[in-house]
């Protein structure tokens, strides 16, 4: 036996044995998960905490809110325009428009039993705001910001006064962000120094969603078990998840191809172009845009050399786009370079920018900007997006070194990106980021204001930019509106702050026995949907 199929062999043993013995006796009842990377939290409040953090959030948390359901070209996408039911039971906005009055399930109940209350939203709201950072970013961007808008007015009765008619704010109370959490349990875990539990709740949890969390090996596994006492929506079909971290592209390949795993949405764009070209017949590959997103390349504008303009604007001819497209994203993304030179048509976005790759071009800039020879800096990416990051990092690097421009590569492990990330000191990096709520100014808030919400990892501030920004949150003029998002998308162009290579595409396999898979904004399948035959 070859050394990779000892190693094939190894790993599809280990994950069989992790399956209890009652549990393979009700495989049908259990999901097997193969991913590159886990959880680095189990609080989504939490400093850094990652993109798989949010499946956490949304699994074992309940919201008030969640969204309803829409099927586009054959797949199930969530639908934004329209708000469901879930721990809150119905709601009702004030007849001026500026509070909303939300009536809790009265028998829903947490994880350790106990009733959820109108006192646990309370503080879960206060919660995201009072730990800084992302998730009282988040809340900002649907204008909730203040803990004096949130009351508990009777047991099963929470309200929410508006600061602003704000068309996010409703939206905004059904994203991740603000999960409930079990008050009690939490405050029974805090400290003086740690009022809010939270290094307690990084490696616990305290909700009450349909599944719990079983077991927790960072960088291993994550267990999920149903809750039957979910009261928040109908019961899920399957009893038990496992998630599992598989380093290996090839074995997470090869365990979903002979059938020892069931799903999943985490493999090379390469190794998904294939799948979804074999005709085995037991396998079913689902992909869809990803709203709202960009793979791109960002540069420290405060900073040498990137905080020159033309450096940037030379940067963005010296992009290998095409290279990219076949090399790192294997077709698998939406174009968003070579499009017709000056202002965008409409405020569609993500939109397609007027840059190719012109290396003379990218050379005169650079001389223009004082750097005639180049200079040297650090290029840095996320090993836990290697896949695509690390083929878009080394083509660059070959790219810049025509402008003499020597790049390091730094590669960051992915449990620590997003720290990392946060510190905005790093010279030029690849990373792909996501609004959640699907509107141009939410995104653009995120990443290119000037009150310096976390993502702004570029450092970009413009005043001219905020004032379209701002204009267009609260705009209801739909000529205006249209106006004003394309003139921050032309200035985005014009200051590339950031430089946009491609829209991802969420790509996830999984055997043909496996239905009710759903796309999500925040990119984690929604295990509560999914069952097998």
């Amino acid at each position: 036996m070859s050394m990779w199929k000892h190693a094939l062999f190894g790993a599809a043993v280990a994950l069989a044995v992790s399956l209890p013995a009652q549990a393979q006796d009700a495989r049908k009842e259990t999901l097997l998960v193969v991913n590159e990377t886990g959880p680095n939290s189990l609080d989504i409040h939490a400093v850094g905490a990652n993109r798989p953090s949010y499946g956490v959030a949304w699994l074992a948390y309940d919201r008030l809110m969640s969204f309803g359901r829409k099927t586009v070209n054959g797949v199930a996408y969530y639908d934004y325009t329209k708000l469901t039911p879930e721990l809150a039971e119905s709601w009702e906005i004030a007849k001026d428009g500026m509070s909303v009055t939300f009536k809790l399930r009265r028998d829903a109940k947490f994880h350790d039993g106990s009733p959820v209350t109108a006192a646990d939203v309370k503080w879960s709201y206060d919660r995201a705001l009072a730990m800084g950072g992302f998730p009282q970013f988040q809340m900002m961007a649907g204008s909730l910001e203040k803990p004096e808008q949130f009351e508990a007015v009777d047991t099963h009765t929470f309200r929410v006064k508006f600061l602003k008619k704000d068309k996010l704010s409703m939206p905004d109370m059904a994203v991740p962000v603000p999960s409930i959490y079990n008050a009690t349990l939490a405050k029974k875990n805090a400290t003086a120094q740690d009022p809010w539990a939270a290094a307690w709740l990084k490696n616990n949890t305290a909700g009450g969603g349909a599944f719990k969390v079983a077991s927790w090996k960072p960088g291993q596994e994550i267990v999920y078990e149903r809750f039957d006492d979910w009261k928040s929506g109908p019961l899920p079909k399957l009893k038990r998840v496992i998630q599992r971290e598989v380093p290996s592209a090839g074995t997470r390949r090869a365990l979903i191809e002979r059938g020892d795993a069931d799903m999943s949405f985490e493999m090379p764009p390469k190794d998904f172009a294939l799948l979804s070209q074999e005709k085995t017949g037991n396998l079913l590959v689902k992909s869809t845009p990803v709203e709202n997103a960009l793979w791109y390349i960002g540069m420290n504008v405060n900073n040498p050399p990137f905080n020159n303009v033309k450096v940037r604007q030379a940067i963005a001819y010296a992009v290998p786009y095409e290279k990219m497209f076949t090399r790192a994203f294997y077709g698998r993304a939406i174009k968003l370079w070579g499009g017709k030179p000056g202002p965008v048509a409409t405020a569609a976005w993500p939109a397609t920018h007027g840059y190719n790759t012109d290396i003379a071009k990218a050379k005169a800039l650079l001389a223009e900007a004082g750097y005639p020879n180049g200079f040297e800096t650090t290029l840095s990416f996320d090993l836990g997006q290697g896949t695509v990051s690390e083929p878009m990092a080394v083509l660059l690097q070959e790219s810049l070194a025509e402008l003499g421009i020597k790049a390091t590569i730094n590669k960051v492990p992915g449990a620590n990106w997003r720290a990392q990330m946060l510190k905005k000191d790093m010279p030029i990096f690849i990373n792909r980021f996501g609004g959640w709520l699907n509107y141009p100014e939410y995104f653009f808030f995120w990443n290119f204001h000037s009150s310096d919400p976390v993502f702004n990892t570029s450092g970009y501030k413009n005043p001219k930019m905020d004032a379209l920004i701002e204009k267009a949150r609260y705009e209801t003029d739909p000529k205006k509106y249209d106006a004003e998002v394309k003139g921050f998308i032309d200035l985005l162009h014009t200051d590339l702050p950031r430089i946009p290579v491609a829209q991802p595409v969420m790509d996830v396999v999984m055997g043909k026995h496996v239905s009710g898979y759903q796309y999500w904004f925040h990119i984690q399948p929604d295990y509560r949907l999914i069952e097998k035959q």
